[in-house]
């Protein structure tokens, strides 16, 4: 039987992104899956199906409700969090780099990801400024000035366009989305059915 693969769809500016980030990767090892990281555009995303984000809910008390719940959960999981004050945040250049970095080398990827991740959720800092976002990226020991040439040419825009049709096309509505095969797995709070469905 080949190995069971899931496909995390993200975007650095989801909150519940970053959760999921956290949870999957113990996920696939107890499934004994393969986990593949999917940039994409999460505006795009939310353009393409008429779907709107949380924050735009126009009742306020949902609103509230969506912080309270997010840092429940990171409680129960036993993950960082620190809410992001300068939410939201547009990145698109971050993803475009995102992509950029997977396409080099996955070892370049995971220092990347991994900075932006931190950076973002638990740090709380403005990686839509990019002076911030190239001292993330230098600190984490990459080029940034060879990383965003890299991801300003045509292949790896076209590829980040091309990821988040694909996760539209599959029926993705929002972030983080999942796919198990076929089966579509929405929200950091169904991954314990993905796990479920890794079992059977």
């Amino acid at each position: 039987m080949p190995q069971p693969v899931i496909e995390f769809f993200y975007d650095y500016a989801s909150p519940f992104s970053y959760l999921a980030n956290a949870l999957l990767p113990g996920i696939a090892e107890r499934g004994n899956a393969e986990l593949r990281r999917r940039p994409f555009l999460l505006g795009g995303v939310m353009k393409a199906t008429g779907n709107s984000p949380p924050m735009l809910e126009p009742v306020a008390e949902k609103r509230a409700y969506f912080g309270s719940t997010m840092q429940r959960w990171a409680d129960c999981y036993g993950v960082p969090v620190k809410m992001n004050p300068h939410f939201p945040i547009t990145t698109l250049a971050l993803m475009r780099m995102a992509t950029a970095a997977q396409l080099q080398s996955d070892s370049l990827f995971e220092r990347f990801h991994n900075a932006v991740y931190a950076a973002f959720w638990t740090e709380g800092l403005n990686m839509g400024d990019a002076e911030i976002a190239r001292q993330v990226i230098s600190n984490a020991g990459l080029d940034a000035a060879a990383l965003e040439a890299r991801a300003a040419e045509a292949e790896v825009k076209d590829a980040l366009r091309a990821a988040t049709e694909e996760a539209v096309s599959r029926g993705a509505f929002g972030a983080p989305t999942c796919f198990l095969g076929e089966q579509m797995f929405f929200g950091a709070d169904h991954l314990p059915l993905l796990e479920h469905a890794l079992r059977k």
